[in-house]
């Protein structure tokens, strides 16, 4: 790989979200900040949404890792098939008894909650690919939303998905959810600035000690991915592999165009001569 080649003491556009390399750019940093804020003042339904690629996953672990102490955490990574299984799930990870029908089970839930709020403790639930969720499962998290104290919510949820969510919410049927959702927030694609400091960012973590990159191939970089750092990683890892394979110490403007020809998703050029530009 190319490590050696550039020196690198890691992979620096690695595809796995990894919280080292997290760099905290406006959008990301917006919506983290906005999420626990929400949290912190008791709010019951937040939710967080961006294209693919953009980073939800990511912003996902950061949260996590940033709780308040006071914070129990039911993390659900996987959309439950129905509202029943959702249930379940959510108990598991709260260890609370999972048996019985669903109204036996809320019950159960509802206890739980209630001896964690006399302790001082507040339980968030971070449910990740929320567009995937069927529509009882969404009955369920706005009923669960609603469980509370005479002051307070026992349950707060973050609903973590793309923009189909919000297509499905706009839906007649679903105005009673799309109400109980009190706080959003939006991860844009990185402007052409956010690319260049988020591609330095990375290449500097993997102790990179030169540039790699030309300004005009960090425009084409931009272009390409519009801006989407999972299409971001995908062509600087590409690009340095090309220059890595041809032996030379830096990026060219062949690698670039290699690496958008070999990526779908990313946005082609028109034409290529004399420069990069003219894009779809």
């Amino acid at each position: 790989m190319y490590q050696a080649h550039f020196g690198l003491s890691e992979l620096p556009f690695s595809l796995t979200p990894n919280t080292a390399l997290f760099h905290a750019l406006p959008p990301h940093l917006e919506a983290i900040q906005t999420t626990l804020a929400a949290l912190e003042m008791g709010e019951g339904i937040i939710q967080i949404s961006g294209e693919v690629g953009t980073g939800k996953t990511l912003v996902c672990r950061m949260l996590i890792n940033q709780l308040p102490e006071h914070f129990d955490l039911a993390y659900l990574p996987t959309p439950a098939a129905n509202g029943h299984e959702l249930r379940l799930a959510l108990a598991r990870e709260l260890n609370i008894l999972a048996d019985g029908d669903n109204t036996t089970l809320t019950e159960h839930l509802q206890q739980a909650l209630i001896a964690r709020k006399a302790k001082g403790r507040s339980v968030v639930v971070l449910l990740d690919e929320a567009q995937a969720l069927p529509d009882d499962a969404l009955e369920v998290i706005r009923l669960l939303g609603n469980l509370e104290t005479e002051q307070e919510k026992l349950l707060q949820i973050v609903l973590l998905g793309q923009p189909e969510l919000d297509l499905r919410l706009a839906q007649h049927h679903m105005r009673q959810f799309q109400q109980r959702i009190t706080f959003r927030a939006c991860l844009r694609p990185l402007d052409l600035a956010e690319t260049i400091s988020y591609i330095d960012f990375r290449l500097n973590c993997a102790g990179c000690s030169r540039s790699l990159f030309e300004l005009a191939q960090y425009r084409d970089i931009w272009k390409a991915s519009r801006g989407i750092p999972r299409l971001i990683n995908q062509l600087c890892h590409k690009a340095l592999i090309a220059a890595c394979s041809s032996n030379t110490p830096s990026v060219e403007r062949e690698d670039i165009l290699n690496a958008v020809k070999d990526t779908l998703g990313a946005r082609q050029p028109r034409w290529t001569f004399p420069v990069l530009w003219g894009w779809h």
